[in-house]
Parts: structure tokens; C-alpha cells; sequence
């Protein structure tokens, strides 16, 4: 049995947010770099250049890379074999959150009084049971000019994946330039109407580049990103050949009478990190 307070945890979501605000996912910024690279169009040629230019410089002057510092989300997987101590996991991230936020700003709110929570907290925390004895946490902060672009289908089996995938290109015609492109799709196919949607988020956490170990679910993500990038919306809206950088799909079983479909689109900015807490150490991936 691994012992473990929640006061380590906690010290790692504050860690990734005061890194991933201001420091674009690795990954994410070589892929807009090539996209800049290969892009033909000149007003796209133009905005790709900017959004490089911006991801360097709040890197190199501590600055955040965004205006919309968004809202933090936190997937915690925790080993059975992991007994953790300390106050209760959602206390010591909120806390984490309010800490890590000290000096960005603050959009977090009730949805009726729309009286701001003036720490950004609570954090969105998922928790899941897994094999092992380590804590995987991943933190992401979401902006919402993309967030308020994502979509929930319930179909109907026997309209099939061809009607999921034309639901998934859609979807982000309709967003057009309101995420910043170019974007990042997450897709989560089955499950149920909540857990799809989660699997959406979580799988915005792939690194752009990586392949599906599934080759359906492989192949799939490589034809609609062919799809997406024929929309012509380009970056910032400005036309060009990179509307998405990438997407990414997770499924699950599903109920014989539903094909449960989301679609979470994140802006070309990906503010995320993945810490790996053991016996050992932590190492992030």
C-alpha cells in the first residue's frame, strides 16, 4: 500500500497550472509551427505566425498565453493500492487552484447569481479507480470560447458512423472562428450521455502526432482531419489549409439502442500536463 496525501497532489495541480498557462503544450506549438510552415494562404500565413510569435513570448516573459485563463480540469486516476491521507481530494485541489491562480484571471462563477467565486475554483475533478499504486493526474485549463463550441449527439445505431462522423465535421463548420482555430477535436464515441462527453475532454490530452492504438479509431481520426482541413475556415477564420490540428478519439461500450456522440473542440492553444505520482517520485508524460 502507497501512502499518499492530498496535500501532493494538490502541490502538482498548482505546479501544472502556473506552467501550462503560461507555456503551450510542447507538441501543440510544433504543430503550429508547421502548419505556419506549409500554410499558403497569406492572411492564414499571417495569424499562424502571430499565435507562434504569442506562445513564445509568454513563455519567455512568464506571461499567460491566453487572456481566457479558463477552468481548470483535473482527471485524477488513482491506483487501488494508493490510500490517500489529508483533507478530502476536491478541498486540496480548490485550494490548489486558488493558489495557482493568484495572478491570472479569475472566470469562474455561479451559474445563477453570476457572482464570481474570485479564486477560480472549484476545480472540474474526475476521479477513477485503476490497477496499480500510482496517482495519474492530468490538468487542463479550458478556455470557453472554444468549450461553448462543443456538442453532444445522442443517434440513433441505425444511422451508423457515417452520420457521427458528417455530426463531427459539422460541428466545428459551425463553430467557424469563434475557438480560434486552428483546433483541437476531442471525440468521445458510447458510454452514456455523461461519459461521453467526458471521454471527449480526456481525449484532448494526446500529444498532436501520436496515433490511435486502435486502427479503426485511427483510421477514423485521420479521415476527418483530412475532412475538417477541406472546411476551408483556416486559421482565425482567415481561410488556409489548417482548421484542426488534430483529432482525437476515445470510446466505450455503449447501449444497443443509442451511438452516443461528443465533441470537445479546443483552440489551438493546448494547456495541459500529466504528473505521474509513485513511491518513486513523480514524472510527468
Amino acid at each position: 500500500m502507497f501512502t499518499l496525501d492530498t496535500a501532493v497532489i494538490a502541490a502538482e495541480v498548482k505546479k501544472a497550472i502556473v506552467a501550462v498557462s503560461r507555456n503551450m503544450e510542447p507538441s501543440c506549438l510544433a504543430a503550429l509551427e508547421k502548419a505556419r510552415s506549409a500554410e499558403t494562404s497569406s492572411a492564414a500565413k499571417f495569424a499562424l505566425e502571430k499565435m507562434c510569435e504569442n506562445a513564445r513570448f509568454a513563455a519567455s516573459k512568464g506571461y499567460p498565453v491566453c487572456q481566457d485563463t479558463g477552468m481548470c480540469v483535473v482527471f485524477a486516476e488513482i491506483g487501488k493500492d494508493v490510500m490517500l491521507t489529508g483533507e478530502l481530494l476536491q478541498k486540496a485541489v480548490d485550494a490548489a487552484v486558488a493558489e495557482g491562480y493568484a495572478d491570472l484571471r479569475k472566470s469562474v462563477l455561479d451559474p445563477v447569481t453570476r457572482v464570481n467565486t474570485g479564486t477560480n475554483a472549484p476545480a472540474v475533478l474526475h476521479t477513477d479507480i485503476v490497477e496499480g499504486s500510482e496517482v495519474k493526474v492530468g490538468v487542463m485549463l479550458k478556455g470557453f470560447g472554444s468549450e461553448n463550441m462543443s456538442a453532444i449527439y445522442m443517434l440513433n445505431p441505425a444511422q451508423g458512423l457515417d452520420a457521427a462522423k458528417d455530426l463531427i465535421v459539422d460541428t466545428v463548420r459551425r463553430a467557424g472562428s469563434n475557438p480560434c482555430p486552428p483546433v483541437i477535436v476531442g471525440v468521445g464515441l458510447g458510454g452514456t450521455f455523461e461519459l461521453c462527453a467526458k471521454l471527449s475532454k480526456q481525449a484532448l490530452f494526446r500529444k498532436i502526432g501520436s496515433s490511435n492504438p486502435d486502427p479503426v479509431l485511427d483510421g477514423m481520426e485521420k479521415e476527418l482531419l483530412g475532412r475538417i482541413n477541406e472546411l476551408g475556415i483556416g486559421a482565425q477564420g482567415f481561410g488556409g489549409a489548417a482548421t484542426a490540428l488534430g483529432v482525437f478519439i476515445r470510446k466505450y461500450p455503449t447501449h444497443i439502442s443509442s451511438l452516443p456522440v461528443a465533441v470537445n473542440i479546443l483552440c489551438h492553444c493546448s494547456r495541459a500536463q500529466v504528473a505521474v505520482i509513485s513511491r518513486e517520485g513523480v514524472r510527468y508524460e
